[in-house]
């Protein structure tokens, strides 16, 4: 099994782990977690061995393979499926001693072994790989020197998952994948027969692949069994139990403080009180379980609401070649309070078409209509590069508000999550997450109409990602996201358009649905059936009809149901007796969810009961 013992680690100064051990038997599937820059990556590296530990030891079976990611692409003239075989370093090694040798011994034990690893199959294993994290079977015979950046990386994971160490090592993998390759990656660590520990800040992928949460918080390691949900809820009893623990031991050091002031003047009493002096100095204190505050992210509202559609596209074609266009055919509408998120493999267009959306390309035939005064924010990973790395925060709002008061300049620094100190660290001392809580100031800095997403959660951990959601849902314009986190799509979005075969057509299925049709189709399995489509004889009308209002009450229903869960353990929140008291910005919190929540509850009722209505008077 792998072993911490006693393990104390600290860089640059910093104390990162304290004292701390854990041990993970094999076969275990173990989520890392943590806020940004509590450790989990230094972690990796001491079990890897790249550095040491100042106190205590990590050790492993003797005889495990430990993989990871390697820090840079593979790049050359070798092929993709090249590249990936050659990960499995013994194969690669028997195969080349099997060119040369000549004695008849030698060659028979090699044989046997490579029989014995499965080797002749090896081909097909590393193609489904390939295959499974976007590449086809054209792709996977091209130079790795044709590929982006992005793109290699994704075969230096199929690499490292081919091989099937028996330790795995993944940080953050799915950073360089899109939704599909999310998908596939999920399902592949939920299935993996040896160890794996997994750095995610991407809640779906902790709780469909790992069965185990381990969490760094404040330099102490803490294994949770189970999904990450099962973690939330042991970590909430265990935050609620410690919170109690203090409040009993503050009471026993009341009272013994109470005993020892009042008799310690007394000779009588004397040694009592110096007794009580005693207990006190051996009463160690209880440190309660305190969640850190999490800034908030906000997007301002814009000044108008425009006029629907605030966008509409009429057979629009566009691209960077006139004569090969990315999409064409493209026919659609988008309104003010429309919340869509594109589904699609990287490379079929979904950056195109939010360029295109945002003005930044312009449609080689078609008809694009935008709303007068239309103000769009667009966010994208790349945009991280071109922040003014010597500039702070308040210098690159100070270029957004001209001459304004310095008092002002810093309340709107402060508004985006950079307030005090913070506001003065030059970016190129920001971490990633800090960068992108910028970037996304700065890009809805003047209140648009809308906003477009192009992948902002790669930097962002999981509470993070949860207060964009929160930010994304209370603003009131339309968004626009691209992104590999299904939490955030399934939390926000009411849309979902899928980009491919180079058009972009409406899902009208949920991301479950989408889920079964990419597995199916990167491991190879006949499709799900497709919905049938509507008939075009008129007699079938009113069943086709009845069969809309059918799906609109189930959907109702669903709505319902699942409000009315969030309700409940919002209520079961804001029971705890000593919720207000001891939390009153997350007891305030708590409370507008649950106004919003009742809101939504209303709103899916009143749908439900016009749905129902149709539907009898449709069914006559």
């Amino acid at each position: 099994m792998l072993a911490i013992t006693d393990l104390s680690l600290r860089l640059a100064g910093r104390l990162l782990i304290d004292q701390s051990s854990v041990q993970i038997t094999p076969g275990s599937r173990v989520g890392l977690v943590g806020r940004n820059g509590t450790g989990k990556s230094t972690l990796f590296k001491v079990i890897r061995g790249e550095l040491a530990a100042e106190h205590g030891s990590v050790t492993l079976p003797p005889r495990w393979s430990v993989g990871s990611l390697a820090q840079e692409a593979p790049n050359g003239p070798e092929s993709l499926i090249s590249v990936v075989l050659k990960a499995d370093l013994e194969r690669d090694a028997l195969l080349a001693e099997a060119e040369s040798a000549t004695d008849p011994h030698r060659i028979a034990e090699i044989q046997t072994r490579l029989v014995d690893i499965d080797a002749h199959s090896a081909p097909s294993r590393a193609a489904a790989i390939l295959s499974g994290l976007g590449f086809s079977a054209a792709d996977q015979l091209r130079p790795c020197a044709e590929f982006s950046g992005g793109w290699r990386m994704r075969v230096a994971l199929a690499a490292t998952l081919f091989a099937a160490p028996d330790l795995l090592l993944l940080d953050e993998p799915t950073n360089y994948l899109d939704l599909e390759g999310t998908l596939w990656l999920e399902d592949h660590l939920a299935h993996y027969p040896r160890t794996v520990i997994v750095i995610s800040h991407d809640r779906d992928l902790l709780e469909s692949s790992v069965d185990q949460i381990l969490h760094l918080e404040r330099g102490k390691l803490t294994l949770y069994k189970g999904t990450y949900s099962s973690f939330e809820e042991q970590r909430a009893a265990r935050e609620l139990l410690d919170a109690k623990q203090v409040k009993r031991q503050e009471a026993e050091r009341a009272r013994l403080q109470a005993f020892v002031d009042r008799f310690k003047a007394k000779a009588s009493k004397a040694r009592q009180a110096q007794s009580r002096v005693k207990m006190l100095e051996r009463l160690k204190p209880i440190t309660a379980l305190v969640t850190e505050d999490v800034r908030e992210i906000r997007f301002p509202a814009p000044e108008k609401i425009l006029s629907p559609p605030i966008i509409a596209l009429d057979n629009a074609s566009v691209g960077y070649d006139p004569a090969a266009s990315v999409l064409g055919r493209v026919t659609l509408r988008i309104d003010n309070d429309d919340r869509i998120a594109l589904l699609g493999a990287n490379g079929n267009g979904k950056s195109t078409l939010v360029k295109l959306l945002a003005g930044r390309l312009a449609p080689f035939s078609g008809r694009v209509t935008r709303a007068d005064k239309l103000s769009i924010a667009y966010f994208a990973q790349h945009q991280l590069d071109e922040l003014n790395e010597d500039a702070s925060a308040y210098d690159h709002v100070r270029k957004l508000m001209g001459d304004a008061p310095e008092a002002k300049v810093r309340a709107r620094a402060g508004a985006i999550g950079f307030s005090g100190k913070a506001a003065d660290t030059k970016v190129g001392k920001l971490s990633g997450g800090e960068k992108a809580r910028l970037l996304l100031g700065l890009a809805t800095f003047f209140g648009p109409n809308m906003i477009i997403l192009d992948e902002p959660t790669n930097h962002l951990d999981i509470d993070s990602r949860a207060a964009l959601a929160e930010a994304i849902n209370e603003f009131p314009g339309a968004v626009i996201m691209v992104s590999h986190d299904r939490y955030l799509i399934e939390a926000c979005a009411d849309r979902l358009w899928i980009v491919a075969d180079r058009t972009v057509t409406n899902y009208d299925g949920d991301l479950d649905e989408y889920r079964r049709l990419v597995l199916s189709a990167r491991n190879g399995e006949p499709a799900p059936r497709e919905r049938s489509a509507p008939s075009e004889k008129p007699q079938r009308a009113r069943s086709d009809n009845r069969g809309s209002l059918k799906k609109r009450i189930t959907e109702a229903e669903a709505e319902i149901a699942r409000v009315s869960d969030i309700i409940t353990k919002i209520d079961t929140a804001l029971a705890l007796p000593d919720i207000f008291t001891r939390d009153p910005k997350q007891a305030a919190q708590l409370s507008k969810a649950r106004a919003n929540a009742a809101d939504a509850l209303a709103r899916a009722e009143e749908q439900w009961l016009e749905a129902s209505a149709q539907f009898d008077e449709a069914a006559g």
